[in-house]
């Protein structure tokens, strides 16, 4: 090895290192830190297999942390100052915990519920201070949503509105999709997304005299092809890449968009042991005799999906709640944020490996463990 290899090997490694530290250094979110982190492995993994040598292979990495490091958002927020921020589904779980912490830090929050008069209503109103004002606010009426923006115009006046979360969702019987109603698809395209554009539109003047921040809370499902969530999962693909168009045009207004991306947590999504005995019988009832006899109504009813859903989420919300605050707060926000256990390794996954390797896994993940009855008695 001549002497200028060497030295050029050790000044790429000695970059490499300073900007790697940098990089972690700004990245003190472990979350954001991890996946950082796994960018760097593949990269350097894939040099690896290109068979390049040390000197390009330092190259290449120390390159990866310099664009890493300037394009990665930092950690410096920008003051409160009372700013006011809108956040609906505020009855529960993402929503309600996200209105607890937002109040603490001293913003103006405005909490969107479907229930004015219910529990999680007035537990805000107990719990947090007289900035936060509570808004009846059912996402699918316009008529609501436009006097939710009535009332925000009336108390911010010159300030403004600095932040929209669009959090509201709603889930459904998880069940093949062939199995799901035409009712419960259309109930999650109502809420899960043109509820989310109709709230989004009426209060983007706002965002804009403001130069603000819209957050619109997606799912992992959005990208991952989750089996027996399908109503669910195509709704929230639809929110982000309507997310991902809008981040585009609003940039000349100066507002940014972020788009969060949740793995599996513990919330109210899901809903109670009633609620799914309702959905239960919905969809025996809209079943035709054929499709009835194909899956059988044992089929349905021994799907314990929410069982396993609990078994497998998080009961800890705290990463969702800071990558919001960090998109609402940083100075730069990411425009995609993945809080969750290996919520972004599974996009990863999903978006560079074969199709066929990924439905293989997916199956052996997701795929019910019962099997309907034309398929058992023909087995």
């Amino acid at each position: 090895m001549s002497p200028f290899f060497s030295q050029s090997a050790w000044l790429c490694l000695t970059a490499t290192a300073v900007l790697g530290g940098m990089l972690f250094y700004r990245s003190k979110s472990p979350g954001k830190l991890w996946n950082q982190v796994l960018c760097l492995a593949g990269l350097w993994g894939g040099a690896c297999l290109l068979n390049l040598s040390l000197l390009w292979s330092l190259l290449l990495l120390s390159l990866s942390c310099f664009f890493l490091c300037v394009c990665s958002s930092d950690q410096e927020f920008l003051p409160v100052d009372q700013k006011a921020v809108l956040v609906t589904g505020a009855d529960s779980g993402f929503g309600h915990a996200l209105v607890k912490h937002l109040d603490k830090l001293g913003f103006t929050v405005f909490a969107g519920v479907l229930d004015a008069k219910g529990s999680g209503a007035e537990e805000l109103r107990k719990t947090c201070s007289d900035r936060l004002s509570v808004l009846q606010m059912d996402v699918t009426k316009l008529e609501q949503i436009e006097d939710a923006h009535s009332k925000v115009m009336e108390k911010t006046q010159d300030k403004g509105l600095w932040a929209l979360v669009n959090n509201a969702g709603i889930f459904h019987f998880p069940i093949d999709g062939e199995l799901i109603p035409m009712t419960s698809y259309r109930k999650c395209m109502a809420v899960n997304f043109f509820g989310a554009v109709e709230v989004t539109k009426v209060f983007l003047p706002l965002l804009r005299k403001s130069k603000g921040r819209l957050v619109n809370v997606s799912s992992m499902g959005a990208k991952v092809p989750i089996q027996l969530v399908a109503a669910y999962c195509s709704t929230k693909a639809a929110l982000t890449m309507f997310s991902s168009i809008i981040r585009q045009e609003l940039c000349k207004w100066g507002v940014k968009v972020a788009i969060i991306q949740p793995g599996g947590f513990q919330t109210n999504l899901s809903g109670t042991p009633e609620m799914w005995s309702k959905m239960e019988k919905e969809i025996l009832d809209h079943l035709s005799q054929e499709t009835q006899d194909d899956y059988g109504q044992d089929y349905i009813h021994t799907q314990n999906f929410l069982q396993t859903m609990r078994e497998r989420s998080f009961p800890d919300i705290s990463p969702v709640i800071g990558d919001i605050q960090h998109a609402i707060s940083a100075r730069n926000p990411s425009s995609f944020y993945f809080p969750g256990r290996l919520t972004y390794l599974w996009i990863c996954f999903i978006s560079y490996f074969p199709t066929s390797l990924v439905d293989y896994i997916l199956q052996k993940c997701f795929a019910p463990k019962h099997m309907p009855r034309a398929l058992r008695a023909s087995s």
